[in-house]
């Protein structure tokens, strides 16, 4: 299993993705990482969660090549049910949750920080949104945590990186200057909000979500009916084909 958990003395539990080369997350890697998301409720012992990936970059989308694999439509339905319980799930999380993003965020890795209470990431590290090179639609109502409208669709269409620095402007991330930085400042903001009482923290939580007022459920599902259309018509599969066959490797910094 690509997914550990590692749980400290003060209740924040790291979710560790290790899927060696580039932490493209599976269909069962989702459906992990939604189970114990979602399991937090019944957990007293856990105070905040934090995410991170191990090895040489946040997540690199996701399993492509597992989509082509399987038979019909199994992938594209297992990517799109498991993204979908996976982002539902953080933001619905019983307790903040705390994305450490380093090097790399690539396509399903931008919704999962889009989602996320807090983002730390370093100022180079990049940011695609591939949905469209995959031939997908979906993430924008999980981007807009990240991006404002105009700028998401620019980096939606073109597939472009944007860096974290340029997120930092908007103030929808913490921005440090490398990404040996990441984890240390992702951990010591956790261990603050870990100290504060875990009711009110809770609490907290709630409110902040009622606010917020983003139905990412029915309006992912919206947009995610338009990539199963495009996967029926035939479309899609020569997208993620050229992906696969490596067209795409300017999406990963010069030093992977």
């Amino acid at each position: 299993m690509a997914i550990r958990q590692e749980l400290g003395a003060t209740g924040v539990l790291e979710l560790v993705i290790d899927a060696p080369p580039v932490n493209a997350v599976g269909i069962a890697d989702l459906a992990e990482l939604a189970r114990v998301v979602e399991g937090v409720a019944e957990r007293p012992d856990v105070s905040v969660v934090l995410l991170r990936g191990e090895g040489r970059g946040f997540i690199g989308g996701g399993d492509v090549k597992e989509v082509q694999r399987l038979e019909g439509f199994e992938g594209i339905l297992g990517q799109v049910t498991g993204s979908t319980d996976l982002t539902v799930g953080i933001h619905r999380c019983a307790v903040p949750v705390v994305a450490a993003v380093h090097r790399y965020c690539i396509g399903l890795g931008v919704l999962v920080a889009g989602v996320c209470d807090v983002v730390v990431t370093d100022e180079g590290c990049t940011f695609v949104l591939a949905e469209v090179d995959n031939g997908a639609t979906g993430g924008a109502v999980q981007a807009m945590g990240l991006m404002p409208d105009k700028r998401l669709r620019q980096a939606m269409f073109t597939c472009e990186p944007v860096l974290g620095r340029e997120l930092a402007t908007y103030g929808t991330v913490v921005a440090v200057p490398d990404e040996a930085a990441v984890l240390t400042e992702a951990r010591r903001l956790a261990e603050v909000m870990a100290s504060k009482p875990a009711t009110v923290l809770r609490a907290a939580k709630q409110a902040v979500n009622a606010s917020a007022q983003r139905d990412i459920e029915e309006l992912y599902r919206a947009e995610t009916a338009l990539t199963l259309e495009l996967n029926m018509r035939g479309d899609a599969r020569a997208a993620r084909e050229t992906f696969v066959s490596g067209e795409r490797r300017g999406y990963l910094s010069p030093r992977d």
